[in-house]
């Protein structure tokens, strides 16, 4: 099994987390803005405008914000490179999929740390089940992440972390 890059690269991506997530006015967010609807700071070429002064400009939600990876996947793998820009049908799909997507890779990067922990032979068992469970083999659209099994193992993981957690707390 190959776990999918957890890390963002934003020169792969379409934006998709200007796009994708509501902004509430607020400490974060200096705007409102609605789910599935372009960042008004968001430029032609994918690029924010506004970049080098997010947090002046009110967008501290933006500077703390990563994807983990699947921002790229979605827009790389899944829609195979496509934009919404180019094929504007495309936004729903593309942003759904990134929601979708995003807590996947974020409970692959907590699995991760847990690997590092020096477990019990059972507790590291259910690591690598809840892993494979979280990595479909070769998915090429969004209907593969929404598998019952995969979406119960991220269901579980909550659960997991609670039972793991005694070992973390030795481990620091």
């Amino acid at each position: 099994m190959q776990l999918p890059d957890l890390k963002e690269d934003c020169s792969r991506c379409a934006a998709l987390c200007c796009l994708a997530y509501p902004f509430e006015a607020e400490e974060n967010f200096a705007i409102l803005k609605e789910a599935d609807s372009p960042c008004p700071n968001l430029g032609q070429d994918f690029r924010c405008k506004i970049h080098t002064d997010l947090i002046p400009c009110g967008f501290g939600g933006c500077v703390a914000y990563s994807c983990a990876g699947a921002g790229q996947r979605v827009t790389q793998i899944l829609f195979k490179g496509k934009s919404w820009q180019d094929d504007p049908d495309l936004l729903p799909h593309m942003t759904y999929a990134l929601r979708l997507l995003r807590p996947i890779h974020e409970a692959l990067l907590v699995l991760q740390e847990i690997e590092a922990l020096d477990l019990p032979p059972e507790l590291r068992a259910q690591c690598t089940t809840l892993t494979l469970a979280l990595c479909p083999e070769d998915p090429k659209t969004i209907w593969e992440f929404e598998d019952k099994n995969l979406q119960e193992a991220l269901a579980e993981l909550p659960d997991f972390v609670e039972a793991i957690a005694p070992f973390a707390l030795d481990s620091a």
